[in-house]
């Protein structure tokens, strides 16, 4: 394999960009501001910037929504500037390998596939790998090996839940819901206690700064908002507490859908899995006591990713480094 090689991570809220060239991984808000309806006028970080500040004329949108496609041609447009410009990539020619999640259909897929191959770039191959096997990869992990592995993978719109043996997914749970869906009801969590309409930004700034899976933290965290009788903004302290009583019932859906494959998992994987514990990763597994609260529900040991927002994108790059995980990448074929 030559080295004009990218594997690529398209998440909710970031793309992930490794070049084997230079061996550097870039990192990017997944967002385009749009103006005249049709015309990129920004993106990633600087469009991510705009967002809830922006006039009518500027449109911030985010292309890929649950984990697939839902903006095809301005997501082509801004990966391929992205590579051309702000990594210097030599895309002509290029292969590509991209990570897909697993419980999407056939057509999904082939956009993730369709979205390099049928570029202005002319790559000479692409192929797609399945993301909890990336992960897996990214996180040390031998997939080859006849063991059960379990990881879950929280990220912005979804959260996936799979058991890995012999690199292949023997189960695999994928929930339509993730770290925005978490910013979604501490938003409403603090409008229906306080009358206080918050955004989006401040609070995920809450969730990540005194934010817990589990009750006991005591901090509080001065926000602005607008008060929904008066209309003007005002400032208050929210509390720890207050932060994890919003979450609280996302959490427990999370919990549920864990023990719910452990509970399917057949007897031997099982066995590997209590020996080697559950592995975390994905950025909602950056939540704050988020490891001792599944370790609770499942009396299983709980591993976290060192680089949560990267281990996909990093699995790729041994995936394409290390002959001995050729068979993991597939392609569609016509």
């Amino acid at each position: 394999m030559s080295n004009n090689v990218y594997g690529i991570d398209l998440g909710t809220n970031n793309f992930k960009v490794y070049s084997k060239a230079s061996g550097k991984t870039m990192l990017e808000k997944n967002t385009i501001a749009l103006i005249n309806k049709d015309e990129i006028y920004a993106y990633g970080d600087s469009a991510y910037a705009m967002y809830e500040k922006a006039p009518e004329t500027i449109n911030v949108v985010f292309p890929v929504v649950e984990g697939v496609i839902a903006d095809y041609n301005f997501l082509q447009k801004m990966i391929f500037d992205f590579l051309e410009h702000k990594m210097k990539a030599r895309i002509k020619n290029a292969e590509f390998i991209v990570a897909v999640p697993t419980d999407i259909t056939d057509v999904e897929k082939r956009a993730f596939y369709e979205l390099f191959y049928k570029s202005k770039s002319k790559p000479k191959k692409v192929m797609l790998c399945e993301k909890p096997i990336a992960d897996a990869v990214g996180l040390g992990i031998d997939v080859n090996e006849p063991t059960g592995v379990m990881i879950v993978d929280m990220g912005a719109d979804t959260t996936e839940i799979s058991v890995i043996s012999l690199g292949g997914l023997v189960l695999s749970d994928l929930l339509h819901f993730g770290g925005n869906r978490i910013d979604e009801s501490i938003i409403s969590y603090v409008r229906k206690e306080f009358n206080l309409v918050i955004g989006q930004k401040t609070a995920k700034s809450l969730k990540e700064n005194i934010g817990s899976a589990l009750p006991g933290r005591e901090e509080k965290m001065m926000i602005v908002g607008r008060d929904v009788v008066s209309g003007l903004p005002i400032e208050m302290d929210i509390s720890a507490e207050i932060v994890y009583e919003a979450m609280k019932s996302n959490l427990e859906s999370i919990c549920t859908s864990i023990k719910m494959i452990l509970e399917k998992t057949p007897p031997e994987l099982a066995k590997d899995i209590i020996h080697s514990g559950i592995y975390i990763t994905g950025g909602g597994s950056k939540l704050n006591g988020l490891d001792k609260l599944f370790e609770q529900i499942t009396n299983i040991k709980i591993i976290e990713s060192e680089f949560p927002d990267e281990s996909s994108v990093r699995g790729l790059v041994k995936i394409v480094s290390d002959s001995k995980y050729k068979r993991l990448p597939f392609s569609i074929k016509k």
